[in-house]
């Protein structure tokens, strides 16, 4: 039974000073951006009463995309005189759609787009945000994975001030986060990879589209003149309780020639880190075999590279 609209109260502030101020309530209200996550709970009548925090009309927090050039250090990329990496920031408000149509982003990010157009249909990819699918927190995300292994920072702002939280350490199990009440993401800084550095990105579901995440990998690599691995990034969702950076896969991996061996000892090395979820997608037998094999398929296809 759908959850009545009576039960819910709602502040509209104009200006980011205000919502802020809003957050310092007792108890805070809760930050409302597109709204895709918390409709489907008030359809299902499962949305908890209380009051909501309306951001969508607030200027600030709907700047464009940004990408901006990194700062160049002549002993790195002076001497061939490429321009080096630098950084996209997306606005608490940037909506999935707004990634797809921006060509730069398309360029020089290219896991998001590939994540944005998973988020449901057209109409749900045009008023979702990347900040609000981050602060869902739910294991599932489409969104996360691409920008956690991007080394995405997530900009935190309170009426005391800003701070960055690195998205890998955003999480600290399920729906927790780094996140206080007074808080909100007001946007999420993406360093731009280097050049050469090959992505992955895959979602295994019950169907193509339109479907919730059985096991998803995003994937980075860059390497070196001899093929070793100088860094890689391994970001699992629908896997554990929440988006899960496999750093011990990765540190066997760093350093390491990419050869056939690597990449056996890099599966067995998931294999016993990871601890899957079992619940009504999947089972966590399932989930574990798949994960090993995107990733032997991830390292099997930059191998060919």
């Amino acid at each position: 039974m759908k959850s009545s609209i009576a039960d819910f109260a709602v502040i509209s502030p104009r200006t980011l000073a205000e919502a802020l101020a809003s957050l310092r309530q007792t108890p805070p209200p809760v930050p409302l951006a597109g709204g895709t996550d918390i409709m489907v709970l008030l359809n299902a009548g499962q949305l908890e009463p209380g009051v909501y925090l309306n951001l969508y009309s607030v200027p600030e927090l709907r700047r464009p995309i940004e990408v901006s050039a990194g700062v160049r250090d002549a002993g790195t990329w002076g001497a061939g005189g490429a321009d080096p990496p630098g950084e996209v920031r997306l606005s608490a408000l940037t909506t999935y759609a707004d990634v797809r149509r921006h060509a730069e982003v398309r360029r020089l990010l290219p896991m998001l787009p590939l994540a944005a157009r998973e988020i449901g249909a057209v109409q749900i990819q045009s008023r979702a945000t990347w900040a609000g699918n981050i602060a869902n927190a739910s294991p599932a995300a489409d969104g996360v994975p691409p920008l956690m292994a991007y080394d995405a920072t997530v900009e935190l702002s309170s009426a005391a001030g800003v701070r960055q939280v690195a998205l890998s350490e955003f999480y600290s199990g399920y729906k927790q986060t780094a996140r206080r009440p007074d808080e909100l993401i007001t946007g999420i800084r993406i360093p731009v990879p280097a050049p050469g550095s090959i992505d992955y990105f895959r979602k295994v579901g019950t169907r193509k589209f339109q479907a919730i995440s059985k096991v998803l990998l995003a994937g980075l690599v860059e390497l070196g003149g001899s093929r070793e691995i100088r860094k890689i990034r391994l970001v699992f969702a629908s896997v554990m309780p929440f988006t899960y950076r496999a750093r011990k896969t990765e540190s066997v991996l760093e350093g390491r020639r990419l050869e056939p061996g690597a990449v056996s000892l890099a599966v067995e090395t998931l294999r016993t880190e990871l601890k899957p979820i079992d619940d009504i997608r999947s089972t966590a037998r399932y989930r574990l075999k798949v994960a090993c094999n995107l990733l032997e398929e991830f390292l099997g296809t930059t191998m060919g590279c």
